[in-house]
């Protein structure tokens, strides 16, 4: 298994158009499930979770935590994925205030 985190500030009414980006393990290399945790700082963030062409959670709220998601509470949504296929995680501000936002994306290799 193969661990992503994240932690950053979305502006007021911002989006964060893919928070993985450049992370080691942003491209599949093999068949692979995924797993999201997600968590923020407030009410008012949403996410969508994109794995190759497939959406696999759109524009959903996540709960207001403060903190890093803990397994396997603050899960949100499983997905797949092929060899090649990109992992995109966005953030989308809903309030007029910055609001930190808090992922953890586990990459299961299907072997």
């Amino acid at each position: 298994m193969m661990v992503m985190t994240d932690r950053q500030s979305v502006g007021a009414n911002a989006t964060v158009v893919n928070a993985l980006s450049g992370k080691i393990h942003e491209f599949l290399e093999r068949p692979s499930k995924i797993r999201m945790y997600g968590t923020a700082a407030a009410v008012g963030l949403n996410m969508t979770l994109i794995v190759g062409n497939q959406t696999f959670m759109q524009d959903q709220e996540v709960n207001a935590q403060n903190r890093m998601p803990i397994t396997p509470d603050d899960w949100v949504v499983d997905a797949g994925g092929k060899p090649g296929d990109r992992i995109v995680l966005s953030y989308r501000n809903t309030t007029a205030a910055a609001i930190v936002a808090f992922s953890r994306i586990e990459v299961i290799p299907i072997r």
